[in-house]
C-alpha cells in the first residue's frame, strides 16, 4: 500500500504515535492529514486537539504582540527626545527590513527543521528579547531589539502557516484560516485596552509602595505581560504532536540554502495559481495599506469628519472583516476557493473605489465595511489555496516568500502613498489623497482581473479542494 492510500493518523488515548513529532516520518495521508496526530486529551477545534492548542497559542502570542507593540512605541516616543516621530520610524522600519533579506532563508530552515521546535524556540527567544526592554533607554537599543524580534517572527509565522494543513482535514482549512485571522487581528482592541489598564495597576502598586524599588510603570508591566504570553505560547505548542508528510523526493545532501530559495521562487513563477494568489494578496496590501497613512487626511479634508471620522472608518473596516470571516467560515463547505478568490479581490477594489469617490461619512463607512468583507475573504481564501496547492516539503518557503512580498507591498503603500498624495496636491486641483486612493483601488482591480483569468481556467472541481501542485 502506498503512503498516499494510508488512512490518516488519529488521536488515540492508548496507542500514542511516537513518530508523529519526527519530521518526515509521520504516516499522514496527503488527501486527509491527521486530524490531530496528538495523543493528548483535551478540547478540540475542527476535530483536532493539536490545532486547538496551536490556535490558543496564536491568540495568546498575538495578544502579547499588540501589548508589546504599544509598549515599544510608547518607550520609543519617550526616549526619542525632540524627534519622537523619527525614532518611531526607525524602530518600525527595523521590523520590516529583515523580511527583505532573511525571510526566504528562514523559509528554507522551516522546511528543513522540526517546525514545532522552531515555533517553541522562537517564542522563547522573543520572550527573552522582550525581557531586556526595561533596561533599554536608547533608540539604537530599541532598533536592535526590533530586529531580533522580527527575525524570530520570520521563522515562527511560516512554520505556523505550513503546519496548519497537517493538523486539520482539507475541508476545514478555510475555517482554520478564519480562526487564525481572528486570533491575529481580533486581539488588537483587547491588547490596547490591557495596555491602558496597566496605568491603573502601576498606580495601585505605587500607592502601596511596591514599585519603589522595582521601578514598575505602565510600560514595564506591558513588557512583562508580553513576555509571559510568549512563554505560555511556547508551552502550549510544546504539547502538540505535529506530523509531517514524507517528501516526494529526498533532499539532496549538501544542497545550499540559496539553491532551495531559488527552487521556491521558480515554483512560484511556474505555478499560475500560486503566482496569482500571491499577487492578489500583495496588491491588496498595497491598495488597502494606503488607508493607514492617508485615512486621517481623507477623513479630515475630504469627509470633514476629523480624527473621530477616521476612527469610525476603522471601526467599519473591522466590522466588515468580522462579517466576511464569519460568513466565509459558515459557507466553507459550499464554495470553490479558486472561483471565489478573484471576485473577492475585485470586490475589494470596487468597494474601495466607491468609498473614496463619495464625500459622505455614512456612505463611505458602508463601502469601507464592504471592503472589509471582501478583504477578509481574500486573506482566508488566499491562504487556503496556498496551503492546498503546495506540498509540505515546500510550504514553509512559499509562505516565507509571501511574507517577503507582503513587506515590500506594505513599504510601498506606507512610504510612497503619502509622497504621491503630496505631489499630486501640488500639481492638480483635485485632492491628491483621493487620487492616490483611487490608484490603490485600481491596482487591486487589475490584480483581480488577472486572478480571474488565471484561476477560472484552472479552478478545482470539488468545493474546498484542489489538486496538490508538484513541488
Amino acid at each position: 500500500m502506498s503512503s498516499a492510500s494510508k488512512p490518516p493518523a488519529e488521536d488515540h488515548p492508548r496507542r500514542p504515535d511516537r513518530r508523529a513529532d519526527n519530521s518526515g516520518r509521520s504516516p499522514v495521508d496527503p488527501k486527509g492529514p491527521a486530524l490531530s496526530g496528538s495523543t493528548w486529551a483535551g478540547p478540540r477545534l475542527l476535530g483536532s486537539s493539536s490545532f486547538f492548542r496551536l490556535w490558543v497559542a496564536q491568540v495568546v502570542s498575538s495578544l502579547g504582540d499588540w501589548i508589546g507593540l504599544v509598549a515599544v512605541l510608547s518607550i520609543t516616543a519617550r526616549v526619542g527626545g525632540s524627534s519622537p516621530e523619527t525614532a518611531i520610524a526607525m524602530v518600525m522600519g527595523a521590523r520590516m527590513v529583515p523580511g527583505f533579506f532573511l525571510a526566504s532563508v528562514g523559509g528554507v530552515l522551516v522546511d528543513r527543521w522540526n517546525r514545532k521546535r522552531v515555533m517553541v524556540a522562537c517564542d522563547v527567544g522573543r520572550g527573552l528579547v522582550l525581557a531586556t526592554l526595561p533596561f533599554v533607554d536608547t533608540v539604537t537599543g530599541l532598533v536592535l531589539v526590533s530586529l531580533a524580534l522580527e527575525v524570530f517572527t520570520l521563522l515562527w509565522s511560516p512554520a505556523k502557516e505550513a503546519s496548519v494543513p497537517n493538523l486539520v482535514a482539507p475541508g476545514d482549512l478555510t475555517k482554520a484560516n478564519s480562526f487564525s485571522l481572528v486570533a491575529a487581528y481580533g486581539t488588537f482592541p483587547i491588547g490596547s485596552a490591557l495596555f491602558a489598564s496597566f496605568t491603573k495597576v502601576a498606580q495601585w502598586l505605587g500607592d502601596r509602595g511596591i514599585n519603589k524599588s522595582l521601578q514598575i510603570n505602565q510600560e514595564t508591566l506591558a513588557i512583562y505581560a508580553d513576555v509571559a504570553t510568549f512563554l505560555l505560547s511556547a508551552v502550549l505548542i510544546a504539547t502538540i504532536a505535529l506530523p509531517r508528510t514524507k517528501p516526494k523526493t529526498p533532499r539532496a545532501a549538501g544542497r545550499s540554502a540559496i539553491a532551495e530559495v531559488r527552487e521556491s521562487w521558480r515554483f512560484i513563477s511556474g505555478s499560475p495559481v500560486v503566482r496569482s494568489v500571491m499577487i492578489g494578496l500583495g496588491t491588496g496590501l498595497i491598495g488597502g495599506g494606503m488607508i493607514a497613512p492617508l485615512g486621517p487626511t481623507f477623513a479630515t479634508k475630504v469627509l470633514n469628519a476629523g480624527p473621530p471620522g477616521f476612527g469610525l472608518l476603522l471601526t467599519a473596516l473591522g466590522m466588515g472583516l468580522a462579517v466576511g470571516v464569519v460568513g466565509l467560515s459558515a459557507a466553507h463547505g459550499r464554495i470553490v476557493h479558486r472561483r471565489l478568490f478573484p471576485p473577492a479581490v475585485l470586490g475589494a477594489g470596487v468597494t474601495m473605489m466607491a468609498a473614496v469617490s463619495t464625500s459622505s461619512l455614512a456612505v463611505t463607512m458602508a463601502f469601507i465595511a464592504g471592503m472589509g468583507v471582501c478583504a477578509g475573504a481574500v486573506y482566508v481564501i488566499g491562504f487556503t489555496i496556498l496551503q492546498e496547492s503546495v506540498s509540505d516539503e515546500l510550504r514553509g518557503r512559499i509562505f516565507a516568500a509571501f511574507y517577503t512580498l507582503s513587506r515590500l507591498c506594505l513599504l510601498i503603500s506606507l512610504a510612497a502613498a503619502p509622497l504621491l498624495a503630496g505631489l499630486l496636491d501640488e500639481i492638480l486641483p483635485v485632492s491628491g489623497v483621493r487620487i492616490t486612493l483611487w490608484l490603490g483601488a485600481t491596482i487591486i482591480l487589475l490584480a483581480g482581473f488577472g486572478a480571474l483569468r488565471t484561476l477560472n481556467s484552472d479552478a478545482g472541481t470539488v468545493a474546498g479542494n484542489s489538486d496538490e501542485l508538484p513541488a
